[in-house]
């Protein structure tokens, strides 16, 4: 990783058309990923997030900084060597989805998730065809092995960069459910992300909000936004 220790050594971060997509050059020098490989991207869109963080760069190369060029990163060194083993990971979720999990007390709570969960589940049941179904408590029970199907063809047709993007949102929300809407845009990710959160939400109206467990939210609120932004930026057109 020595590479992210340098100081800046370019004037300018262009975009240029490769084969295969587009790459990222640094006074004409080719960026590539700390794994070495070269530094391709789907979209220009995307492409030019990239420059844009090389661009902003100063005295000394700050990866902290550079959210969008981390997230290439872990597409081409990660993502495109074990597509298979990450899209099985995350298709899993569908069997353990947030969203199927409820309460089954008190009534407030009940009634809550009913209302803010439901309406997601019958969004993927008329986008995908596949029906997930919530159970009360915290007990695994599995979903019907159909549905599960479903979900699974829908992640492995994912390509490296929507699945990198989807790690996130579904890892960070807990639920493949909430991961789908996001990518398909169905509702704002601001809204996703705190249906992702009523439990938490509710949590608060009783006991008072923990500054402490906000705070790593907050974190987690953010990544969860930037791997929506991170798709969209990789979005082709159909």
């Amino acid at each position: 990783m020595s590479e992210w220790k340098a100081k800046r050594f370019w004037k300018e971060a262009a975009v240029v058309e490769e084969e295969g997509g587009f790459g990222i050059r640094l006074d004409g020098r080719a960026v590539r990923t700390p794994a070495k490989a070269a530094m391709i991207v789907p979209t220009r869109p995307l492409a030019e997030a990239v420059a844009a963080e090389w661009d902003a760069q100063e005295d000394l190369i700050q990866p902290g900084t550079m959210p969008v060029t981390r997230s290439a990163n872990a597409a081409i060194d990660k993502v495109r060597h074990q597509h298979a083993e990450v899209a099985d990971m995350l298709a899993g979720y569908a069997d353990t989805d947030l969203l199927c999990y409820r309460a089954d007390s008190p009534d407030s709570l009940v009634r809550r998730q009913a209302e803010a969960w439901d309406p997601l589940l019958d969004w993927a049941e008329a986008r995908y065809g596949a029906r997930l179904v919530p159970v009360a408590g915290v007990m695994h029970r599995p979903q019907e092995a159909g549905a599960l199907a479903q979900f699974s063809a829908q992640v492995h047709a994912m390509d490296n960069f929507t699945l990198t993007a989807f790690h996130d949102l579904v890892g960070l929300s807990g639920s493949l459910v909430i991961g789908l809407a996001a990518l398909e845009e169905a509702r704002p990710a601001e809204d996703l992300w705190e249906l992702s959160r009523l439990d938490e939400r509710w949590q608060e109206d009783q006991w008072g909000i923990d500054e402490e467990a906000r705070a790593v939210e907050a974190v987690k609120r953010a990544e969860f936004l930037h791997a929506k932004r991170f798709s969209a930026l990789s979005a082709t057109p159909e």
